[in-house]
């Protein structure tokens, strides 16, 4: 017996446990999946079978089959096996197992695999109470986790696990476990001799998003809707069954790794133009009761950083969209985020303005404070004035087309281009308008320069 599992003689009836519990594989063979993992020649398969298994994380979302996997292969192993969840327990049950993984090696010679479903839910002190005891060997552990490891297991700890991704199942397997339900009669529901309307298994599977314990369960629920006395025999039609299925929830967390997952989808989908996929995953965060405010706060972060001046208007509609859900809401606000998407993704992109103000960033990290020059100064008081505050100042509308060169960056960085227009959409406009200005600003420069000589020859032959 587990050390922190329950008495059998309390369990449960075999006829009481779900559908789910029953239908778990007796033995490798069984288990339908993951053949990345249980394939001929896979390193799990051959430590399995080997018996020299080590330490590893099992990452899977929810009805993947990490619990099982651990089960069956608890199984196949001679060393002790010791079974409890995060959930339920703390440092002083974690000190008992490694006192008891000791008397096991001291006295039966047996190593001890410890299997912790739901590690995530441990604290940085309780992994840290497993780590001499994996580092030694004295507990082989396996864990398993619906949440991104690199986030949630203490970087040492993981450092001494291989992690083993498991996949949600793809929709044959998943009608191959539903078959094996249906049709076991120890242990599923083939006693009850359902009959099965064309389209039902079809229509259990597109409401699981690849879990088998809840197409296990829709599949149970929609079974105990049939009277066992019914006139016409017990025949599941997709009509009765659709009444009885619960859609799983999609699989998502508004601080975790798929809602970063998500949003980094539908920003690239935007950046990459294509208002299809940009529409598919505003969809799935909004389905999935993602904040919409913060998609549309992302939406106008987009606007300028990948749309940029290649259409200013991006920005405008970005900003119109989130203000305008807040004063329409959902549901029908919904379509204005879509608009706003839409018009994001099919508009001309450029990251001209975003690398130009990452420039600026590392030249001020690079240069400091670098003085305004005197000439655009502020000169408000006349003590200003006389230090030359101001002074030779041109003022741009005094001059044709508004526009006279001069310089406005200090003297250390004078001359440096940040900003380079791309030559799409309005920004193509801007390159042609910059390109006069910055060739008037070479002959100005020249210019300048060569006023600035005469001044300093007139200085020396006066002196």
């Amino acid at each position: 017996m587990d050390l922190f599992e329950q008495d059998p003689s309390v369990e449960a009836e075999p006829v009481y446990r779900p559908l789910a519990d029953r239908m778990r594989p007796a033995n490798l063979a069984e288990y339908v999946g993951q053949s990345h993992l249980l394939g001929d020649g896979c390193l799990l398969r051959q430590a399995v079978e080997e018996d020299r298994l080590f330490s590893m994380i099992f990452w899977g979302p929810p009805g993947s089959g990490k619990t099982t996997l651990a089960l069956l292969i608890a199984q196949e192993t001679k060393a002790h096996f010791i079974r409890f969840s995060a959930v339920l327990s703390g440092v002083k049950e974690i000190r008992a197992v490694v006192e008891e993984a000791k008397d096991q090696l001291k006295y039966h010679g047996r190593r001890t695999i410890l299997f912790v479903d739901e590690i995530h839910r441990f604290n940085k002190s309780q992994q840290d109470a497993f780590l001499p005891h994996v580092e030694s060997g004295l507990i082989t552990l396996i864990g398993a986790t619906t949440e991104n490891p690199s986030f949630e297991i203490i970087a040492p700890l993981l450092s001494r696990c291989r992690v083993m991704v498991l996949n949600a199942f793809s929709t044959g397997e998943l009608r191959l476990i539903l078959q094996r339900a249906l049709t076991d009669k120890e242990r599923g529901l083939g006693k009850q001799a359902l009959e099965i309307e064309d389209g039902v298994l079809d229509l259990i599977l597109s409401r699981c998003d690849g879990d088998a314990r809840a197409a296990l369960n829709n599949l149970e629920a929609a079974a105990m809707s049939v009277p066992a006395d019914s006139p016409e025999g017990r025949v599941l039609t997709a009509e009765t069954v659709a009444k009885y299925l619960e859609r799983k929830a999609f699989l998502y967390d508004k601080t975790g790794e798929e809602h970063y997952n998500l949003i980094s989808a539908f920003h690239k989908s935007l950046r990459g133009s294509d208002p299809d996929a940009s529409l598919y995953w505003l969809g799935r965060m909004l389905a999935a009761g993602e904040d919409p405010l913060f998609i549309a706060r992302r939406m106008v972060r987009m606007a300028a950083e990948d749309v940029g001046n290649a259409d200013p208007n991006g920005l405008v509609i970005a900003v119109s969209a989130m203000q305008a859900f807040q004063l329409v809401g959902p549901p029908e606000g919904e379509l204005l985020l879509a608009q706003a998407a839409v018009y994001l993704a099919t508009a001309p992109k450029s990251n001209a303005l975003y690398r130009a103000y990452g420039n600026v960033r590392q030249t001020i990290d690079r240069t400091g404070s670098l003085p305004v020059p005197l000439h655009i100064r502020n000169a408000p008081t006349k003590l200003m004035q006389d230090l030359g505050y101001g002074r030779d100042y041109r003022y741009a509308h005094d001059y044709e087309g508004a526009y006279v060169f001069q310089h406005y960056l200090p003297e250390g960085i004078r001359g440096t281009r940040f900003y380079a227009p791309s030559d799409r959409g309005y920004e193509k406009i801007i390159q042609e308008r910059l390109k006069k200005w910055r060739k008037d600003a070479v002959k100005g420069d020249s210019e300048s320069g060569q006023a600035a000589q005469r001044r300093k020859d007139e200085g020396k032959g006066s002196t």
